[in-house]
């Protein structure tokens, strides 16, 4: 498991995530263009992670993008909404950025 989960990974990883439940704290009822924002930040965030350690697989990446939509649901941010308002399926909202 070493190999596939290097602790160079898993800290880049957890500092991103920590990064973004901070930002996304401070969001409460923000307009659509500051969520998108943060979105923005920690995808690619986590792609600069993934092109140094390759480490994101399809379970990774999954995991990845609930948990971003979990984050920003248990601040009050409804993301079937926000992604409806601009045209995306609910689970679109990282598409545009991420690379991995």
């Amino acid at each position: 498991m070493a190999d596939l989960y290097p602790d160079d990974l898993l800290t880049a990883t957890d500092t991103v995530l920590d990064s973004f439940a901070e930002e996304v704290a401070e969001l409460g009822s923000a307009e659509d263009v500051r969520v998108f924002a943060a979105v923005e930040r920690v995808v690619l965030a986590l792609n600069a992670v993934d092109d140094i350690h390759c480490g994101y697989e399809t379970d990774e990446r999954e995991a990845l993008c609930a948990y971003i939509d979990q984050a920003l649901g248990e601040r009050g941010v409804d993301v079937a909404a926000l992604t409806a308002r601009h045209g995306l399926g609910r689970y679109e909202l990282t598409d545009k950025w991420r690379n991995w």
